[in-house]
C-alpha cells in the first residue's frame, strides 16, 4: 500500500512530502478510488430508512482520503511540477471524473437524498445541515441524476474530455512561460531597469553558463522589464511574447482547446437544461443570472469609461510630450504609467522596495492577523515541505490552542506556474468529536533574494501577499462541520471578499508602521511617502477597471451564448473586447489561449466576482474604517460571520449580519475615485 493511503506518521498530521515518490501516486489513486466507491455502496445498501445522518452526513466525510490525495497531487502539479507528474495528470483526471460520474449519477444514492430532501421542512435541521442537505441534492440535480441513461453516459464523455482538456490547456500555458526569453548582453539595453531587476537577469543568466542577463515571462521579471525598461523596442518584444502565449503555430497552441472546451460547456448545460454554461454556473453565485452580472459589469462600464478615457488622453499627452510617441502601445502603458505616477506623485516604485523586505511585509501580515484576530505564527523546522524554499509554521490562538498549520512559498521556479494562489492540503472539519485543522497554503512569484540584497517587493507584491493571506484566513479559521462547507467552500463571488479585504490594511498608516521598515537602516516608511502610497492608491484606476471589466465580458462572450459558430479567436476576443478597448489591437496577440482563469481555473462565468467581490470589500472596509482599522468588535464580528462560517449559510445572509445591510456599489467607486 503507499505512503499516501496510510494514516499520515507525522506531527499534525501534515503531508509527509519528503517520502513521497511520482509513482507512490497511481496506486494510490486506485486504491482511494476503490475505497470511496466501497464508502459510496456502504450508503447506499444501508438497509436503514435513509436519514440525514446515515446518507447526507456519511457522504460529506465520503472520499476524504481520496481528496487528501488528490490534494496533495494537485497542489505540487501547480507549485512544484515535472513532465511525469504532467503525465500523472492526465491519466488520473479522466478517473477522478469517472468517479464523481458514479457518484451523481447513481439512482438509488439520488433516491436516498431525494426522499430526505422531500421532506426536509420537517426534520429540525440547524442552518448548516440545511445547506449541506440543499447542496447535496443539487448537485446531484445539476450533476445529471434527473438524466436518463443515455443522456448520462453523454455527460460522462463530456466529462472526462473536459477534465483532460482543461489539464492540457494549463501544461501549454506553462511550457509557453518557460519557452521564451529574452537574453541581453548589450549592457545599454538595460537602461531605466532597477539596479535589483537587472542583478537577477545576471543571476539567471550565471545559471545558463551565459554572459549577460536573461529575462523572462515570469511575473517579477516580466513585470519590471515592461514598467522600466527604455528601449521601447525591447518592450515590444516581451510584451508581444507574452501576449502570443499559446497562440503560436507549434504543439502549444491552445486555441483549439478553447473550442472544445467551450463547446462542450455548452452542450454539457444543454444536456441539463440550463440555456448556457453561464446559467449553469450562476445558479449558484450570489450574481444568480447572466442577466444580472451583464447589468453589473455594465453599469460600472458606464461609471468607468470616462474616467478611463480621460485618463488615457493625459498619458498620452504626456508620452508624446516626453518622447514624442505619436500612438501609445499595449507595451507603453506601464512603462509610462509609470513615469507619469513619479512626475505627479514623485512616488517610484523602487523607492519604495527598500521599505519591503519580505521577511518584514510577512511579519506585518502575521502581526495585524495577531491584532484583529488573536493569531500567532511560529516558525517550525520539524515539518516536512515539497520544496527547501517552502516556509513552514504553526498557527495558535491566544490560548495556545492549534489553530492551522500554514505553508508558504514565495519565488518563482521551472517546475511552478505563474501568479500567486492560496490553497489547502487538508481542509477543516468536526468528526467524532474532535476538530480537525486546517493545512493552508499560500503560493507567489515574488522577487528573488540576490547576492547583495534580500529579497525586497514591490507594493504590488505586498498587496498580493496580503491578499493570498486574507484567503489564508478563511481557510485557517474556518469552523465547521462538513468539510464540503469549509474554509473557502464558498460561491465564487464571495470567495474574494476575505482576500480582497486584506488588501486594505497595505494603505493605512497604523499597518504600514508595523512592517515598512527600511532594510538597512529600520527607518520606519517616512509619512510623506505614506500619504503619497494613499494618494496614488486611486492612480489610473479607470484604466485599471476597464481592463477588469473586459476580461469579465470576454468571460461572459464565450460562456453566456451559444460557442458553436465561434471558429476564429481573435476575430471573436475584439468583437468583446470593443466597449472597454483603449489601445491598438495587436495582431500576434489573443488574450483566451493563456486566460488560465476560465480554461484552467475556476472561474468559467466568474471572472466579474473580482468587481463584486471589490464592492463588498470597499463595503466592509468602510466598516472598519468608521470604527478603527483594528476595532476588535468589527473583526470579531467579520471572523464569526464571515471568515469562520464558510459556505454554511447563503453568503448575502452572512453578509447582512456582519455589516447589517447590503453593500453599496458606490463605496467601491468612491475609494477607486471614479466618482466623488
Amino acid at each position: 500500500m503507499s505512503i499516501l493511503n496510510q494514516k499520515f506518521d507525522t506531527l499534525h498530521d501534515t503531508a509527509p512530502f519528503s517520502q513521497i515518490k511520482n509513482e507512490d501516486y497511481l496506486p494510490a489513486f486506485d486504491a482511494a478510488i476503490e475505497k470511496t466507491e466501497a464508502e459510496i455502496a456502504a450508503i447506499i445498501s444501508n438497509p436503514d430508512t435513509p436519514t440525514f445522518e446515515n446518507t447526507v452526513a456519511a457522504m460529506a466525510y465520503s472520499g476524504m482520503e481520496l481528496d487528501r490525495i488528490s490534494n496533495i497531487f494537485f497542489n505540487l502539479h501547480s507549485a512544484e511540477t515535472n513532465d511525469e507528474l504532467d503525465k500523472i495528470a492526465q491519466e488520473v483526471a479522466p478517473k477522478l471524473s469517472k468517479l464523481a460520474n458514479d457518484i451523481t449519477l447513481n439512482p438509488q444514492l439520488f433516491e436516498r437524498i431525494k426522499k430526505i430532501y422531500d421532506q426536509k421542512d420537517t426534520l429540525s435541521l440547524n442552518a448548516e445541515q440545511l445547506t449541506l442537505l440543499q447542496k447535496s441534492y443539487r448537485d446531484f440535480v445539476r450533476n445529471g441524476a434527473l438524466l436518463n441513461d443515455e443522456k448520462k453516459e453523454t455527460l460522462r464523455q463530456i466529462d472526462a474530455e473536459l477534465a483532460v482538456l482543461k489539464l492540457k490547456f494549463g501544461e501549454n500555458v506553462l511550457a509557453e512561460t518557460n519557452a521564451y526569453q529574452l537574453h541581453i548582453t548589450d549592457e545599454g539595453d538595460l537602461a531605466g531597469l532597477p539596479e535589483g531587476t537587472i542583478e537577477a537577469a545576471q543571476g539567471l543568466a550565471k545559471a545558463q553558463d551565459k554572459a549577460g542577463w536573461i529575462f523572462t515571462l515570469d511575473y517579477p521579471s516580466y513585470i519590471p522589464f515592461v514598467t522600466y525598461a527604455d528601449n521601447r523596442s525591447l518592450r515590444r518584444e516581451i510584451t508581444i511574447a507574452a501576449g502570443r502565449k499559446a497562440f503560436q503555430d507549434n504543439e502549444y497552441n491552445n486555441e483549439e482547446n478553447i473550442l472544445k472546451i467551450v463547446r462542450l460547456r455548452f452542450q454539457r448545460a444543454q444536456l441539463l437544461g440550463y440555456d448556457t454554461h453561464a446559467h449553469f454556473v450562476l445558479e449558484e453565485r450570489m450574481a444568480q443570472h447572466p442577466s444580472s452580472v451583464e447589468a453589473f459589469l455594465n453599469d460600472l462600464l458606464y461609471k468607468a469609461r470616462p474616467a478611463a478615457e480621460q485618463e488615457f488622453r493625459d498619458l498620452s499627452i504626456f508620452a508624446n510630450e516626453l518622447h514624442g510617441i505619436e500612438q501609445l502601445e499595449k507595451w507603453d502603458t506601464a512603462y509610462y504609467s509609470e513615469k507619469l505616477k513619479q512626475e505627479r506623485f514623485d512616488l517610484d516604485d523602487e523607492l519604495l522596495k527598500p521599505y519591503f523586505q519580505l521577511e518584514n511585509v510577512l511579519d506585518g501580515v502575521f502581526t495585524i492577523a495577531q491584532k484583529l484576530y488573536g493569531l500567532h505564527f511560529h516558525e517550525v523546522q520539524h515539518i516536512d515541505k515539497y520544496h527547501e524554499e517552502v516556509r513552514t509554521f504553526e498557527v495558535t490562538d491566544d490560548s495556545k490552542r492549534l489553530i492551522a498549520i500554514f505553508y508558504a512559498d514565495f519565488f518563482p521556479r521551472k517546475g511552478k506556474r505563474n501568479g500567486a494562489w492560496m490553497t489547502s492540503f487538508k481542509p477543516q472539519y468536526r468528526k467524532d468529536g474532535q476538530d480537525e485543522r486546517p493545512h493552508i497554503s499560500i503560493v507567489c512569484n515574488f522577487t528573488r533574494p540576490t547576492a547583495t540584497k534580500p529579497s525586497l517587493l514591490t507594493f504590488n507584491e505586498v498587496s498580493t501577499l496580503f491578499h493570498e493571506f486574507g484567503h489564508a484566513l478563511h481557510g485557517m479559521l474556518a469552523d465547521t462541520v462538513y468539510p464540503n462547507l469549509s474554509g473557502t467552500s464558498v460561491f465564487w463571488d464571495f470567495v474574494e471578499l476575505p482576500s480582497q479585504i486584506m488588501e486594505n490594511w497595505c494603505y493605512e498608516k497604523e499597518a504600514l508602521e508595523i512592517f515598512a521598515k527600511h532594510y538597512q537602516t529600520g527607518e520606519t516608511l517616512p509619512m510623506e511617502l505614506i500619504d503619497k502610497i494613499k494618494a496614488s492608491a486611486s492612480f489610473m484606476e479607470g484604466m485599471a477597471t476597464l481592463r477588469q471589466l473586459g476580461f469579465g465580458l470576454l468571460d461572459m462572450g464565450w460562456h453566456a451564448q451559444d460557442p458553436t459558430s465561434v471558429n476564429n479567436i481573435k476575430s471573436f476576443e475584439n468583437r468583446c473586447f470593443t466597449s472597454t478597448q483603449l489601445l491598438p489591437d495587436v495582431q500576434e496577440n489573443a488574450m483566451s489561449p493563456s486566460f488560465s482563469h476560465i480554461f484552467n481555473g475556476g472561474y468559467s462565468s466568474g471572472y466579474y466576482s473580482y468587481k463584486w467581490a471589490e464592492v463588498l470589500d470597499a463595503d466592509a472596509f468602510a466598516y472598519f474604517q468608521e470604527k478603527g482599522i483594528f476595532d476588535r468588535t468589527v473583526a470579531d464580528k467579520f471572523k464569526e460571520n464571515i471568515l469562520s462560517k464558510g459556505g454554511v449559510e447563503h453568503p448575502m445572509t452572512l453578509y447582512k449580519r456582519f455589516r447589517g445591510k447590503e453593500p453599496n456599489v458606490d463605496a467601491l467607486l468612491k475609494r477607486a475615485g471614479l466618482i466623488k
